[in-house]
């Protein structure tokens, strides 16, 4: 079990202080701690020590315990009694939900495009993005890249309430991709089908965007799903 402590904690979580402004909600510290999660510094099965953000971020512990609500609902966080709240570790199951909502909904954002769509920059700025992370061999910008991409093809059945959605889905998948032991081995090879995707919506062809992101969804799912069994395996 991990548990965060002052000295050992997530470096500059005082300088976040700043994001709350002066008007401090627990969706706000919600906000901080859930991109905290993203970044990794909060580990999944790591504890959140209540005093310890309590403290570096200068809110009341009613506050905390409202943000730990909302990222409970979220998925990303879990309350066992007597214990503590934890980062939540994702189960296999939850890895077929989360990639059965993704093809559901990306698939369905593109498939209808005849035409080059409105937020096509978007998606090559994300892919130049995810070019030069690997061109630097920063693997986990990388895959923040790809979550960019994949957020911006959601983007592309301009649904707010869907983009909502898909916020909670993408900070859920951060999770599970911390089980990747080597981030290398999975951001990489994708980076290739992203150029692909984009060149067929930029001709207007829907569809085959469709078809190769469906397969493309399918390999990442079973090489996550393997990955699971392979800690699995290495546990017992």
């Amino acid at each position: 079990m991990v548990v965060i402590t002052a000295d050992d904690g997530p470096v500059g979580l005082e300088a976040d202080r700043g994001l709350l402004g002066r008007t401090s909600t627990a969706e706000r510290v919600a906000d901080v701690l859930r991109t905290r999660i993203a970044e990794g510094y909060f580990p999944p099965g790591s504890r959140l020590a209540e005093h310890e953000i309590v403290e570096k971020l200068g809110i009341s512990r009613n506050t905390l315990r409202e943000s730990f609500r909302l990222l409970t609902h979220e998925r990303l966080l879990s309350h066992e009694l007597n214990r503590g709240v934890f980062v939540r570790l994702l189960s296999v199951d939850d890895v077929v939900d989360l990639y059965r909502i993704r093809k559901m909904i990306e698939c369905a954002a593109v498939r209808p495009i005849t035409a080059p769509p409105a937020g096509l920059r978007r998606l090559r700025i994300a892919v130049l993005d995810g070019d030069q992370a690997a061109r630097s061999q920063r693997w986990q910008e990388l895959g923040t890249a790809n979550i960019h991409f994949h957020q911006g093809l959601a983007a592309l059945g301009e649904s707010p309430r869907i983009d909502d959605l898909m916020q909670g889905i993408f900070a859920e998948l951060r999770l599970v991709f911390h089980v990747m032991a080597d981030p290398r081995r999975f951001h990489e090879r994708y980076l290739v089908r992203n150029h692909e995707i984009v060149a067929k919506l930029d001709v207007g062809d829907g569809a085959g965007a469709a078809d190769l992101l469906a397969v493309y969804l399918d390999d990442a799912e079973r090489q996550l799903v393997e990955a699971y069994a392979e800690r699995a395996a290495e546990d017992s």
